[in-house]
This record gives C-alpha cells, structure tokens and sequence, in this order.
C-alpha cells in the first residue's frame, strides 16, 4: 500500500459518517450516509437500530444486485485550507461468518461508542477496498 492511499484510509478512519454509493437495479446511484468502522481495507457497516422506513432497505437489495461499492468520508469547515475528502471503491458484501461478524461489531463499537451499549442486530456489511483515493486542501 502506498504512503498516500495509508494516510487516506487513516483519515477515512478517523471520520464519524461516511456516504455510502451503491447502484440501484436501473442503474442510477443509490447514496446513503453511514456510520461505519475499518479495518485493514475493510470497511464495515450495520443495519442497527437507528429508525428507517423499512427493514428492506434499498442499500442491501443494491449490493445483492451489484456489490460495486463507493464510500466517501470527509471535513468542511470555514476555513477552506483545512478541507479534504477521501473515497473508497471496493466491492460490498453481507458477512455471513460468525468470527467475522464479531470482529465487525467489535470494530464499530470501538468506533462509536453508541455501539459498545446496544451492538447491532441487523445485517453487517464488509465493503473489500480496492483503491483508497483523496484530496486535502493543505497538506
């Protein structure tokens, strides 16, 4: 891995929220925003409590359909010279190994302490990075 792709997975990382990208079956773009945790280059993310629509959310059906995945976590403020993005493509997938799974709830309690008091209960995803890729304003 290149110094620049472990510095843009380290501030993906760091981040609270990232938008998740997934393709819908017409082919049109499908974003969501997640909390999510890393590991190596895998990024995972939990169906969890939090309210939504439904319990067939779109973003699952998506990945079964085309596992082609881009997430985007990023910083905005006022002063423009502290700005940056970081994007991972990578292909999703629902975990379905229990050690994997635990690793994966471990992971994002780790990451988000709303986690370490009521794990998620739903489907866990690993989007696989293929490629970790940024921007910052200054370096």
């Amino acid at each position: 891995m290149s110094d620049d792709a472990a510095r843009w997975r380290e501030r993906f990382a760091a981040a609270p929220v990232a938008r998740m990208a997934t393709i819908t079956p017409a082919g049109r773009p499908h974003v969501v925003p997640v909390t999510c945790a890393v590991s190596g280059d895998t990024i995972y993310w939990a169906v969890d409590h939090k309210p939504k629509r439904s319990r067939r959310l779109a973003r699952l059906a998506n990945l079964a359909a085309n596992p082609a995945v881009a997430m985007v976590a990023d910083h905005y403020e006022e002063d423009w010279s502290r700005l940056w993005w970081v994007r991972a493509d990578g292909t999703g997938r629902e975990v379905t190994d229990p050690a994997e799974r635990a690793r994966a709830l471990a992971a994002l309690a780790a990451a988000h302490p709303q986690y370490a008091d009521r794990p998620p209960e739903g489907p866990v995803v690993a989007v696989d990075v293929e490629r970790w890729s940024g921007w910052e304003a200054a370096r």
